[in-house]
């Protein structure tokens, strides 16, 4: 990555690189904005191989304390502003964070050390600049199929191959405009778009969360060529009252990914004449492993298109795995998950897939049990710990429902100890929102197979018909 941050204080100091809250910040301004940034953190006592934790809304400091711990070679910890403090504490704990960075209006959990940005003034000091490629620069953490969050690693390497991909996806050059609206606490909303175009020297306009009547306006206002949208925002857009009458000519293309995607809403762009680039991959892959492009992205609807340039992708027994320079290597402290995880250099996927006659990829089924609600992943198996820990209940069993807003909620099956009478537990500051389940059944036992294993398929059988009879 080294030779990409030299980038940002060569490319054309004059030209935008950041709309944010009605201001604009030339390249030149972010540059001085990432060495301000990397000035501070080295204050802070901030060296090689440190974490630093981020808890904020997007804003032009997310992608400049990127560059600034890879100056540092320290190592960015984005934070889910959506978690709950319990969940903010065990990742601060198991990261090891030395500086937690909090925007005001934000739950600060407890750190080593708290600063409020905008707010408290760090000391800045001189610093020595890490040129270590192989530096992890983000620790990334996903729900955990085990019932905690796992931490991957992104090396510096991956981040320079991914956004070559995405360059490569997007056609991407130094006159685009990036409209970002997803949270950049995600690799999607920081690594599909955000961080390239700024490397390409492009303009991006972030917002600070998405909201779908500001999103119609920018693009009606601002005319960006480029956005990304996960299912739910696409759904939310498609819903407001603006859709029709906004104007959409700008869009040379909108990214979008969830594992896998919808067809009507790919349609819902394709049928006003803007082509939607799927995207395929994962927190692990930084994220982009495969993708349609512009020339096929029409006729191939549904398909996530073919391996990015600086990746490979193969189908062993059904199951997808991603092999590259944009890959994780391992996950933090978990050895053990590292080793399921990986094939040699291979990253198991765990989502069921083919080729077709003409070498494209298409998602089939989520091996795993994860959950897709509204573009965050949620793993059956963190809130099931959560609720077998709680008094009265014996055991339970967490499954997808299929949701018009959010595209799947989860749905609990839940077992009482005997004589325990079931009253509807409050999660709150145990598990984010997103993922409380939206109902829950009382059933009197789980339906196993021959070994024990819980019959899911048909427990989500039973979930869709209950949403099915509630409406």
């Amino acid at each position: 990555m080294s030779e990409l941050l030299d980038l940002l204080g060569r490319i054309e100091p004059a030209r935008p690189a950041i709309r944010f809250d009605g201001a604009v910040l030339d390249h030149g301004g972010f540059a001085r904005l990432v060495e301000t940034w990397t000035r501070r953190l080295a204050g802070a006592g901030i060296a090689v191989g440190d974490r630093v934790a981020l808890l904020s809304a997007n804003r032009p400091d997310y992608p400049a304390l990127v560059f600034a711990c890879a100056k540092l070679g320290a190592i960015l910890v984005p934070m889910n502003w959506r978690l709950a403090p319990a969940e903010h504490d065990f990742i601060l704990e198991d990261s090891g964070a030395k500086l937690l960075l909090v925007e005001r209006g934000f739950a600060g959990p407890s750190a080593p050390r708290v600063s409020i940005l905008d707010e408290d003034a760090l000391p800045e000091a001189d610093y020595a600049r890490a040129d270590a490629d192989a530096a992890p620069a983000l620790l990334v953490y996903t729900s955990g199929t085990t019932g905690r969050p796992k931490g991957a690693v992104l090396d510096q390497a991956a981040l320079v191959a991914n956004a070559r991909n995405s360059w490569a996806m997007h056609d991407m050059r130094p006159d685009d405009r990036v409209l970002t609206v997803l949270p950049m606490f995600h690799v999607g909303g920081l690594n599909i778009q955000t961080l390239p175009a700024l490397l390409r020297g492009a303009e991006v306009s972030i917002h600070r969360r998405f909201d779908p009547a500001a999103t119609l306006r920018a693009i009606a206002d601002e005319r960006p060529n480029l956005t990304l949208l996960v299912p739910a925002t696409i759904q939310a857009l498609r819903a407001h009252p603006s859709w029709m009458a906004t104007d959409l000519s700008c869009l040379r293309a909108v990214g979008t990914g969830s594992s896998i995607v919808p067809v009507e809403l790919i349609r819902a762009f394709h049928a006003r004449g803007v082509p939607v680039l799927n995207v395929y991959g994962s927190t692990e892959t930084a994220p982009i492993a495969s993708f349609t492009t512009l020339a096929d992205a029409i006729a191939k609807e549904g398909s996530v298109g073919r391996a990015a340039p600086l990746c490979e992708v193969r189908v062993v027994a059904g199951e997808i795995q991603v092999r590259g320079p944009n890959v994780a290597k391992r996950y933090w402290n978990e050895d053990a998950a590292t080793r399921a995880a990986f094939d040699g250099a291979w990253f198991k996927t765990g989502d069921l897939g083919h080729f077709d006659p003409e070498g494209y990829l298409w998602v089939d089924e989520r091996k795993n049990d994860m959950i897709i609600s509204g573009g965050e992943n949620v793993y059956p198996a963190e809130i099931e710990a959560v609720l077998n820990g709680l008094p009265g209940i014996a055991e339970s069993a967490v499954v997808a429902r299929p949701d018009s807003k959010w595209g799947e909620v989860p749905v609990a099956f839940v077992v009482p100890k005997p004589g325990a009478a079931f009253k509807r537990p409050d999660l709150d500051g145990k598990l984010a929102r997103f993922k409380q389940p939206k109902d829950y059944l009382v059933v009197d036992a789980l339906p196993r197979n021959a070994m024990g294993k819980v019959l899911r398929f048909e427990l989500r059988a039973q979930a869709r018909q209950r949403g099915e009879q509630a409406q």
